[in-house]
């Protein structure tokens, strides 16, 4: 029972109720707030639940037990009996509700599921006299068919979730693939149009297909190559990194005699000694006294304007006092304090230097193994994501000479290009003034043209002799075309010829093995027909098998409950007779060295709590009768108190008096002398 109680609290507690509830304010609800939980529990299965505080609880009861008897809930054997269970439903008690909010919180999804088909699945009861009426009749079936729709669509639905395909996702995939393949259908048509004109058509597109199959497998080679080279060169950069930590090792160990060893560990233990003794007690103590400060000042209440001035007043009044202390002490001027201020000001300067120096070497120590952390973790992202290894030693070495190398090769080709240029400026001048050359001696051939009457010859001269100059090449690049072409054609027949004589054998062999995939696609076929019905059968007994495998497990928990309950009432009962029987053999027997009994221990102890109460009640009405007096005398003190207080300070008016007039006398006395 225990354990139920532990599981529904945690259950209670997480999303999506969050009651914050432990096992005593649980067990203390009342049945008003236990119904209210239990409601909220099915309203989280079905959200068409409402409010029992808006409703009666018959109309509560009624609508919960249709609802459990939806979600197929069966009692516990002691309430097997349904006006019992509703009778505790409707009381809220415990022994009924516990055990509906322990079997609902252990199988939430799965209800919610359930409740959520029961909204469709669950069949209309029509009475039989009213399907006599045709219209009825087939509206009836008509209802029945959408179920079985229903039914169908969802399976599919929840085979679709549970595959992992994305709707939205196949809808996209097969638009572009049928755009892809009516694009490639074009295609394909158009060059098939192409091929249909030339002889022998077939067996090029079997050789062309050749052709690609080889090319492909000559990019997978190439690609195995690259990837054969690319680890070559990281197990070679591996080797030289091992090789590289080996020669550190060996230089360390070289250095490693027993007298450095044991002075660097007399140091770390020096220093180890010192952070442990004296510089971390005292930061450990600053954050103590740190922390004690903000929680005093995290207790106190908001401070106001007024409270801060306060304070500063009282910081102010604080310094001028140790200021004025300070002024004390320098006036002493005391030798002796003069050395030992020295001595302490030479101790506090070394204690200083001494934690500035530890400060510095944990700081050191600090980076140092952030930047170990660092190279390790780029060593791990450099193996992880295929690239080179930091470089080292004498690889940085080699790196170093060929970065100065290539610096001065820099250096020579930038000073060549400052040449070029020069060169470059001084042709571009030199272009400029032929040009102006050029365009001033046509202006005087124009004039000339002009005067002899032949204007534009000189163009027209020009422009002939560039369109000679372009037929001249393009009969030059025909006739090569055709030459190239012949010589093409030629290698072309002689490549069909030598591929026809060795793929001759290879269509036989085809042709073979073209009949024999026929007859393995015939077979593939009817092994598969067989497979599919019988996979279908099986999956049908399968379901059937998980759903008495399912019902049997339910009936399996609601014992395993009802046998924790009954053996927890049972080991109670049976303590709780024991104790009664051991009260009633104590009772009974006469032995003088019995155990008292608790009826005896309990008469004893009323009846000393009775003599208490009397004697408490006479103290009381001795008070009462001695009150009035008490308080005339209490009166009467509080009168000779008041009394001695005025004579006190009467006496002292007259004592200050006396001292005012002694001193008026002596100052007459002192001017009489005078």
């Amino acid at each position: 029972m225990s354990e139920q109680l532990k599981f529904i609290v945690e259950q209670l507690n997480k999303e999506p109720f969050k009651k914050n509830f432990n096992l005593i304010t649980f067990d203390s609800l009342d049945t008003v707030q236990l119904l209210q939980i239990l409601n909220d529990v099915l309203s989280e299965i079905d959200p068409k639940a409402v409010d029992i505080r808006e409703e009666t609880p018959e109309k509560t009861v009624k609508r919960m037990s249709a609802l459990l008897d939806t979600l197929k809930y069966k009692p516990p054997g002691n309430h097997s009996d349904v006006s019992s269970f509703r009778q505790g439903l409707v009381s809220g008690s415990k022994p009924v509700v516990h055990p509906i909010l322990h079997w609902l919180l252990q199988r939430v999804p799965d209800l919610k599921k359930r409740a959520y088909l029961a909204n469709f699945l669950m069949k209309l009861a029509i009475p039989a006299e009213f399907l006599q009426d045709d219209i009825i009749n087939d509206t009836y079936h008509q209802y029945e068919e959408l179920v079985e729709g229903f039914k169908t669509y969802h399976k599919e639905c929840e085979h679709l979730r549970s595959s992992g395909f994305s709707t939205a996702e196949i809808r996209r995939d097969i638009t572009a693939m049928e755009e892809e393949k009516d694009q490639l259908l074009k295609r394909v048509e158009r060059l098939m149009k192409r091929v249909e004109l030339v002889s022998n058509h077939h067996q090029m597109l079997e050789e062309a297909r050749q052709l690609r199959v080889e090319k492909e497998r000559e990019e997978s080679l190439t690609h195995q190559k690259q990837e054969q080279k690319y680890q070559l060169f990281q197990k070679e950069q591996r080797l030289l990194r091992l090789q590289q930590q080996l020669k550190d090792l060996r230089q360390a160990a070289a250095d490693a005699t027993p007298e450095n060893l044991t002075k660097r560990l007399e140091e770390e233990i020096t220093f180890n000694s010192y952070m442990v003794t004296e510089k971390l007690p005292k930061e450990l103590k600053a954050m103590r006294c740190t922390v004690q400060y903000m929680q005093k000042v995290a207790s106190e209440p908001a401070m106001g304007q007024s409270d801060v001035q306060e304070m500063e007043d009282k910081i102010k009044v604080v310094d001028s006092q140790i200021n004025q202390l300070i002024e004390k002490k320098m006036m002493r001027n005391d030798p002796i304090d003069d050395e030992l201020t020295l001595y302490r000001q030479q101790a506090s300067i070394i204690m200083r230097k001494k934690e500035s120096k530890a400060e510095e070497l944990q700081e050191a120590r600090e980076e140092l193994a952030a930047a170990e952390r660092e190279l390790k973790q780029r060593d791990n992202q450099g193996q992880g994501s295929h690239r080179e290894q930091i470089i080292r030693g004498d690889e940085l070495k080699h790196l170093v000479g060929k970065l100065r190398r290539k610096g001065a090769t820099y250096k020579k080709k930038r000073q060549e290009i400052a040449e070029l240029r020069g060169e470059y400026g001084v042709l571009q001048r030199t272009e400029e003034i032929l040009k102006q050359r050029h365009d001033a001696i046509q202006q005087k051939l124009q004039i000339v043209e002009a005067e002899k009457g032949i204007s534009g010859y000189s163009d027209t001269q020009e422009e002939l002799e560039r369109v000679s100059a372009i037929k001249s090449e393009l009969d030059e690049k025909k006739g090569r075309t055709l030459d190239d072409m012949s010589e093409m054609v030629k290698k072309l027949n002689s490549v069909i010829v030598e591929k026809k004589s060795a793929l001759a054998p290879i269509i036989k062999e085809l042709r073979l093995l073209r009949q024999r995939r026929g007859q393995l696609i015939e077979e593939y076929e009817k092994r598969r027909a067989q497979y599919e019905s019988c996979a279908a059968g099986l999956e049908s007994n399968r379901s059937k098998l998980e759903q008495e495998v399912k019902a049997l497990r339910e009936d399996i928990a609601q014992n395993e409950n009802r046998y924790h309950y009954i053996n927890t009432m049972s080991e109670i009962i049976e303590m709780q007779i024991q104790r009664a029987a051991e009260e009633m053999k104590a009772y009974v027997t006469s032995d003088p060295q019995k155990k008292k009994a608790i009826r005896e221990v309990y008469m004893k102890n009323i009846a000393e709590q009775e003599l208490l109460g009397k004697k408490l009640r006479e103290e009381q009405k001795i008070v009462r009768e001695s009150h009035s007096t008490n308080m005339e005398q209490m009166k009467m003190w509080s009168d000779l108190e008041q009394l001695m207080e005025c004579k006190r300070q009467c006496f002292f008016k007259a004592q200050n008096q006396v001292s005012v007039d002694k001193i008026i006398q002596e100052e007459g006395k002192e001017r009489l002398v005078l």
